[in-house]
């Protein structure tokens, strides 16, 4: 069993464990190098000297520049500063923003938040597999449209956008173009320019590293991005996220950006093949179809339904085994997931759904014991030997 705990973890897209070797890479500056990187002093000094390394071996892991790059507590924050900052930067051009319904909470209620402040935004619907229809991204721009927000792998689903297309239709409109890609850095090769991305938000804790780190990439060159700060007090981060810098957290991220490097191949191979091996078995079983299209889709993620059973109660009785559902849960409300009732699916059908998120740390046994378990709660009367 791949995880400690005799827990079997398939829910990466919400959180993954650190890598030892980031874990390794960090502790020193939790430890030992603890200054305070804008301190003028020797000490502090030397702290900022190895973020700049960090910073640059982050930036050059997207294929941006240094200065583009924008630290923050995790893809949430960086999705509110690049949203609300374009909105603040660019009123007088205009207040009307394009973004898609299945777009996860974080962009999605920063929209809201600005609708009650006079913008307009439009939510592109998404057919049953999850794309985007480009003809609706067309039609919707306005003179008025400041900003596209389109989210490169969707968290649920793990349907891939054509982030390179729509950031181009974006061009054309003379809008900016952002994208959420906090379930695609470390997974797949991300180059800021040959995509043409303005501002790319994205998280550690996605990509095992700790939680509480994240970043944003603000492009600087060509079509320079301009924003409004929402954070204030200290002028760090080029004013843009003032706050005293996550030390630690930015180590990490940087050595799980050169672990990644080296080893994406190699995880999307052994992954892709775990997850198809899940995927093929438990879609034989009757009354279960696949949620997403099942060609435009990160190689982690699963995510299907079976229809006429509750996936609270199948989380709940597969105990030893960590599985998401699409349900977002609030207090007491539970409701059934948005990205999926955009997609067609009934509320029965949406209660009905798991995702399944792999990650690198997770065997053929994690498949092999998830399988039967599945079977056993969703087929009671089948023998299984």
């Amino acid at each position: 069993m791949s995880n400690t705990n005799s827990y079997i973890y398939f829910d990466y897209n919400s959180t993954t464990p650190i890598d030892p070797r980031v874990l390794e890479a960090m502790l020193p500056f939790l430890k030992d190098y603890f200054a305070n990187p804008s301190s003028t002093h020797h000490f502090g000094q030397s702290i900022n000297e190895k973020l700049k390394e960090a910073r640059e071996q982050i930036a050059d892991f997207i294929n941006a520049e240094s200065n583009e790059l924008i630290f923050t507590s995790g893809a949430t924050e960086a999705i509110n500063i690049a949203i609300k900052g374009v909105a603040e930067s660019y009123s007088n051009k205009g207040k009307h923003i394009i973004t898609v319904s299945t777009e996860h909470k974080a962009v999605l209620d920063t929209c809201k938040d600005l609708e009650r402040k006079g913008f307009e935004v439009t939510y592109l619907s998404v057919s049953q597999n999850g794309l985007i229809d480009l003809a609706e991204l067309q039609k919707a721009f306005r003179p008025d449209t400041i900003l596209v927000s389109v989210m490169y792998v969707n968290n649920e689903t793990g349907v891939i956008q054509p982030i390179k297309e729509i950031a181009s239709i974006a061009h054309e409109k003379e809008a900016l173009f952002m994208t959420d890609g906090t379930q695609a850095v470390c997974k797949i090769k991300i180059d800021v320019d040959d995509l043409g991305i303005d501002l790319l938000c994205f998280s550690g804790h996605k990509m095992y590293a700790p939680k509480g780190i994240g970043a944003l990439y603000v492009r600087q060159r060509d079509n320079k991005v301009k924003l409004v700060p929402q954070i204030h007090g200290g002028g760090h981060e080029q004013g843009l996220r003032s706050g005293t810098l996550n030390v630690p957290g930015i180590i990490a991220l940087a050595k799980a950006c050169e672990i990644a490097s080296e080893e994406m191949a190699l995880n999307q191979r052994n992954i892709s093949a775990l997850r198809d091996k899940l995927e093929t078995e438990l879609l034989k079983l009757p009354n279960t179809s696949l949620n997403g299209d099942s060609e435009n889709k990160i190689y982690n993620t699963s995510n299907i339904c079976f229809k006429g059973q509750d996936a609270n109660v199948l989380i709940g009785r597969m105990k030893n085994i960590a599985v998401s559902n699409g349900s977002a849960c609030s207090s007491a409300v539970v409701e059934p997931s948005h990205v999926l009732k955009a997609m067609g699916l009934s509320d029965d059908n949406a209660f009905a759904s798991l995702r399944f998120s792999l990650g690198k740390f997770n065997t053929l046994e994690d498949i092999e014991i998830v399988i039967n378990r599945i079977k056993e709660l969703t087929q009671p009367n089948l023998n299984y030997a």
